[in-house]
């Protein structure tokens, strides 16, 4: 494997032919490098094929790997996270690839562990609400979801549901991966807390977050029922656990 860059961005996927090609494009032409690697969920659409085309098109710059079958975020997320470490990249980033993440701020969040920060968060509401073409119902369970968190776990941060960060590869040498419990969305606030409990230098970016204009959204009523009930149990565990301070 020849690697050009030291920062890899894990992108799950689920049926998202409409825009993998597009997401793959744009990030592979930012003006700061980043290889991509898809952890693709065997989609039935053949997103798949079309990750290939693109491997052989930057067959240093793109990969995938192929699960067979849907297995749940949380799980692609750290199947990716664990490549990466492996093939020692200095950055490993997580973003969707529907562009409700606009991958011109992976160079923002970037920048923020350049300059000190252990983790950084593409933040939709550290600066007001910055969310586009999401009905006001959404928003508001959205904002308040991490309302409910921050109130239940003690993090600081206004959105803990952010599912945009980059970390210094570092962090996961700490972070016991094997051991993390949500599989949905609520392990976006799993890595999170954890993280925080360590001590990790946790830092919220300004993003301005548009809902997907192609394909389908993932979210469920079962995603939202792991993450009210998980993060109550997630807290009171904490209350009995020893966390080793980062270093």
């Amino acid at each position: 494997m020849i690697r050009m860059s030291k920062k890899l961005v894990v992108i799950p996927t689920y049926q998202e032919k409409e825009n993998i090609h597009d997401v793959i494009d744009v990030t592979l032409n930012l003006s700061v490098p980043f290889d991509i690697l898809v952890v693709d969920d065997a989609s039935p659409d053949g997103t798949a094929e079309l990750v290939k085309k693109e491997m052989k098109k930057s067959p240093h710059r793109v990969y995938m790997i192929e699960r067979e079958g849907k297995l749940g975020l949380g799980t692609a997320y750290i199947t990716g996270f664990k490549w990466g470490i492996d093939k020692g990249y200095d950055y490993i980033c997580e973003m969707d690839a529907d562009f409700s993440h606009n991958p011109e701020d992976l160079i923002k969040l970037h920048e923020a562990c350049e300059k000190g920060a252990d983790i950084a968060i593409g933040s939709r509401y550290v600066k007001g609400v910055n969310v586009i073409n999401w009905p006001m119902g959404r928003v508001l369970v959205s904002f308040f979801a991490s309302y409910y968190v921050r109130v239940i776990t003690g993090m600081p941060f206004k959105d803990s549901t952010a599912g945009f960060k980059c970390y210094k590869a570092n962090v996961f040498k700490t972070l016991d991966l094997d051991n993390i419990n949500f599989i949905g969305y609520a392990f976006q606030i799993e890595m999170k807390f954890n993280a925080w409990k360590h001590g990790f230098h946790i830092v919220e970016v300004p993003i301005i977050f548009t809902d997907r204009s192609k394909g389908v959204s993932k979210m469920s009523k079962g995603i939202v029922k792991e993450a009210v009930l998980g993060i109550l149990e997630m807290k009171i565990k904490s209350l009995f656990k020893k966390y080793q301070p980062a270093g």
